[in-house]
This record gives C-alpha cells, sequence and structure tokens, in this order.
C-alpha cells in the first residue's frame, strides 16, 4: 500500500513538472499579447513614417530631360515658305522652388537643333513662372505658365542672332519612385513665340518633354 501511494505522489509530481501551472500559463499569455501589440504599433509607426516622407514637399525640384518642340511658320518673307513645319530636338534644365505644397516657381532653360533645309538651326529657350502642384504620396500632377525668350541662330528668312518673346502653357505628370526620385513620363505645353514673319509675328508651336526629377531638402 505504501509503495503504492509512492508511486502515485510521484506520477503527480512528474504531471506537475510537465505542465505549467495556471499562474505560469496566464503569465505567458500577457507577455504574448504585449509583443504583439508592440509589433503592431512598430509597425503601424512604420508606416506612418514612410507616408510622411513620401507625402513631404520637397525645397527644391531639379529636373533634365529630353525636349520636343514642333515649330510652325507662317510666313510672307521674299524666298521663304509660306507655311513650314521644322522638328526641334534637343534637352534641358528646371529648377523649381516650391513656396509652399501647392505653389512653386520655375526656371526652365533648354536648347534644341533644328534642321531646317539641309542646314541645322540652333535654339534655346530661357523661360520662367509659377507652377501649380497637385501633389498626392505618389503622383504629382502641375499646371504652368513661363515666359521668357528664344534665342536662335537665325529668324524667319533673315540670318545672324535672333532674340525674341516666347511663351509656354501646359501641364505634366511626375511619378514618385523614391522619397528623392521621380521620373516625368510626360510634360505637354503650348509654346509661342513672336519672331518677325511678315503676317502677325506669332508662331503657334507644341513642346513635349520627359525626364528625372531629384528632391532636394523639405519644408
Amino acid at each position: 500500500m505504501v509503495a503504492d501511494g509512492g508511486a502515485a505522489d510521484c506520477l503527480q509530481i512528474v504531471d506537475n513538472c510537465g505542465r505549467p501551472s495556471g499562474l505560469a500559463s496566464r503569465r505567458a499569455t500577457k507577455m504574448n499579447k504585449r509583443f504583439t501589440s508592440a509589433l503592431l504599433l512598430l509597425t503601424l509607426c512604420t508606416g506612418v513614417q514612410r507616408v510622411h516622407a513620401q507625402s513631404e514637399t520637397p525645397q527644391l525640384d531639379l529636373y533634365g530631360g529630353y525636349d520636343y518642340v514642333r515649330f510652325n511658320v507662317n510666313a510672307k518673307v521674299p524666298g521663304f515658305p509660306a507655311s513650314s513645319s521644322y522638328n526641334g530636338n534637343g534637352g534641358g534644365g528646371q529648377l523649381e522652388y516650391n513656396m509652399d505644397r501647392w505653389l512653386g516657381v520655375v526656371g526652365d532653360v533648354s536648347g534644341y537643333g533644328i534642321p531646317t533645309y539641309g542646314a541645322t538651326a540652333a535654339a534655346m529657350s530661357y523661360l520662367f513662372g509659377p507652377r501649380i502642384n497637385l501633389r498626392e504620396r505618389r503622383v504629382t500632377p502641375f499646371a504652368q505658365t513661363l515666359f521668357g525668350g528664344l534665342l536662335a541662330s537665325n529668324g524667319v528668312g533673315v540670318g545672324g542672332t535672333q532674340n525674341h518673346f516666347a511663351m509656354t502653357a501646359g501641364g505634366g505628370l511626375d511619378v514618385n519612385v523614391s522619397q528623392h526620385v521621380a521620373v516625368r513620363p510626360v510634360q505637354a505645353e503650348y509654346f509661342m513665340t513672336r519672331y518677325p514673319d511678315g503676317l502677325d509675328n506669332r508662331q503657334n508651336n507644341f513642346r513635349y518633354s520627359a525626364g528625372v526629377i531629384l528632391h532636394v531638402g523639405s519644408k
């Protein structure tokens, strides 16, 4: 009988040692809940920081890319076609200073090579003006109107360097690929120049641009 009682006691001890007590189980459950809560909080904070970083307004936007211009000329100049069009290809850069999330001020300088009658004319536009940005986390549509001039190696039926008024009006789309880099797949603009042509001294042209933007600083 004693032997049987001792064996039972030993089995009870082994059973108690093999299973955690109710107090230890409750402590483990609380620790698991605290760990899960801390992990969820850390994940949420990290996500908020990423969204905030991507939605920050940069102080400066530096752009570089390709430019295409369709120059359309209607003229009444001896020895020059009454109506003609030319394709200008080149590249340029822009610097935008962001006043706030919505309003920026842009400086734009671009150069073009323009094949004309077996020769290639050179032109450079220099423009300045306001830009309205509709900033979202991933994309930024924008609209702008820029004013300045177009410096060219010759005019409409006139040799020698010419420099006359120019302006653009249009917009585009920037797509953020990281906090500091974006791509611009399209910028399309009406591009007016005021070169003397014997008629109304106005050329209604089209400009397309695409390139890469570097975001610098933050507001």
